[in-house]
């Protein structure tokens, strides 16, 4: 195939790649977008879609009272110096622009009041408001050839494996309020009543999450003239002899191909969590691929490598956006498990049948405290969360919608000893799942005794807005009930990731640095090809997402030569 040249090149299709080749396009930067996979839309397509965005546009109309000074200040305090202030100062400054600019491309989104942020315990942290969900979008605006080429969302973020639901319903299914059911009702109706759709197409017509960010983005892209190959895996970059990135190596067909790039070329490919290889020599053990959330034909570390050939920095590789995550036979990843932990009448165990965390925490420091206990020698990995008849009834769990809408006999067979485990009293489950059957009626006990006085003693489960989010307000303690009830049940639990978050350094403007922090001329970073500007934590939700567009969109003013410029230096130097 012969050269081809461009102004930029963006590696990868998800957010982060997308949004920086859209804004590239429409400020009269010729594009291609290069995908590794089959289908675009990367782990974002999978996401929930939220971004965390300080300060936003939709907080006023909510009634929240935000400022630039406070929002940096909790950021700063959550980085713990992993990632430098000018970066952090540039993120919360240019966030909401970001924001404002996907709501001009069709994106709107909208503030979550009641989601806090993920640390409610450091200064400057909010009880919500700063996390934004996507409105949903029509898939038809899209199209269904375009949609043939957009990578599905994952069923266990879908009612009944099929309709859709944003995370506004969720939270009101979860939490019990009045309205839910009506709620659901409604978007069963309109998915079985949508013949129209539903006989052109398997997937729901309302998009909602980051299949709604996605599909939204791919139509912004089209729209624009975005030029987008899929099947063209990226090889290697190329580098003049003043060492500038100018242009590419992919796989198109089986054959290499060279494509130079003008003013620059955009990594955006993800992180590196499917690759075992770098997992053994950079994250914490044990590790596992198969344990993550992410797609199972991306984030192999290809970027970070080809970032390497040219003596870009790594940073943060010893870190991931942890989850805890469930084997579920017939998916094709591992099931993050968000949400149901937190909700009131269960519990995790370790090997000793002893709770060892708040199961309402960031889900990060949970993924985090199960390998801290298998270090320990206590059998964190896997760990078990384990709950009654009474929860089972009422709750979803992994694949298992409430007893009371499936019961177990109309569960899959296979699932039994597999997906879930069962025991007419707590020393049966107990030998069944091979934890300590004293450790873990102590711990069913305990949490009884816990959820009659509204308080947990060991660790403070429901004791934040963060944690009662997700959880019963009838109770007196809305993320704690009672474990008493047989039968009982137990599913396992990995330490998983949504992502890694290691990657190539880079500076406020998303340009890569090299080993010695001078910039690599020509080539940019976003999203888990980068190292992330949060540094160890997890700000609040949309921590992943928002970032990566938001640099996507500073580098393209970079690129043309118009970066932003801090407009709020005297932060800097001051005390925080």
């Amino acid at each position: 195939m012969a050269e081809q040249e461009y102004d930029l090149i963006v590696v990868g299709s998800g957010a982060g790649a997308l949004l920086g080749a859209i804004r590239a396009q429409e400020q009269g930067l010729k594009t291609l977008l290069v995908e590794k996979a089959s289908l675009f839309g990367g782990t974002s397509a999978l996401s929930g879609g939220g971004i965390w965005i300080p300060v936003n546009y939709d907080q006023a109309r909510a009634g929240i009272k935000d400022d630039l000074e406070t929002a940096f200040g909790y950021m700063k305090r959550c980085v713990r110096g992993m990632a430098t202030d000018d970066r952090v100062l540039a993120y919360v400054e240019t966030a909401n622009k970001m924001a404002e600019y996907l709501r001009q491309i069709g994106i709107p989104y909208r503030a979550m009041t009641k989601y806090a942020d993920y640390y409610p315990h450091i200064e400057g942290a909010k009880p919500g408001g700063r996390t934004m969900d996507p409105v949903d979008f029509n898939a038809a605006k899209l199209g269904l050839k375009a949609l043939e080429t957009m990578r599905s969302g994952s069923t266990g973020s879908m009612l009944f494996g099929k309709m859709s639901i944003n995370a506004f319903e969720a939270h009101s299914m979860l939490s019990r309020e009045l309205k839910s059911r009506f709620t659901i009702v409604g978007i069963m109706l309109k998915y079985f009543l949508d013949y129209p759709w539903r006989n052109k197409t398997k997937r729901d017509r309302r998009m909602a999450g980051g299949q709604a960010l996605i599909a939204g983005l791919l139509a912004a892209a089209n729209k624009a003239g975005v030029e987008m190959w899929c099947n063209t895996p990226l090889k290697e970059l190329v580098q003049d002899a003043s060492g500038r990135v100018t242009g590419v190596i992919v796989e198109i067909n089986g054959q290499s191909a060279q494509i130079n790039a003008k003013r620059g070329v955009m990594l955006a490919a993800g992180g590196f969590e499917r690759n075992q290889e770098m997992r053994d020599q950079y994250l914490n053990k044990p590790t596992r691929a198969e344990w993550t959330a992410t797609p199972v034909d991306g984030n192999t570390g290809d970027a970070h490598r080809a970032g390497q050939a040219v003596g870009a920095q790594l940073h943060l590789m010893d870190w991931s956006w942890g989850v805890p995550t469930m084997d579920v036979p017939k998916e094709p990843a591992f099931r993050g498990i968000f949400v149901e932990r937190s909700l009131p009448g269960c519990m995790v165990v370790n090997a000793k049948g002893q709770r060892f965390l708040n199961e309402s925490g960031p889900y990060p420091e949970f993924q985090q405290a199960m390998l801290a206990e298998h270090a320990q020698g206590n059998g964190g990995v896997p760990a078990w969360i384990v709950f009654d008849a009474g929860f089972r009834a009422q709750n979803p769990m992994g694949p298992l919608m409430p007893g009371s809408a499936v019961p177990d006999s109309k569960l899959r067979r296979s699932w039994l000893n597999n997906v879930y485990w069962k025991g007419e009293t707590l020393e049966d489950l107990a030998a069944q799942i091979g934890v300590d059957a004293a450790g873990l009626k102590d711990s069913a006990r305990k949490m009884t005794e816990y959820a009659q006085s509204g308080k947990d003693l060991d660790f403070d489960r429901g004791g934040n807005v963060f944690d009662r989010y997700y959880g019963d307000p009838r109770l007196k303690n809305p993320n704690l009930g009672p474990i008493e009830k047989g039968p009982f049940y137990a599913m396992r639990l990995w330490p998983g990731e949504i992502g890694t978050k290691g990657g190539l350094l880079t500076d406020r403007e998303a340009r890569v640095l090299d080993t010695g922090g001078k910039v690599v001329e020509g080539l940019y970073c976003v999203g888990n090809n980068s190292a992330s500007v949060m540094g160890p934590a997890y700000a609040g939700a949309g921590s992943t997402l928002g970032p990566a567009m938001t640099f996507a969109f500073r580098a393209v003013a970079d690129m043309k030569g118009q970066p932003l410029p801090l407009e709020n230096p005297h932060l800097l130097s001051k005390a925080i």
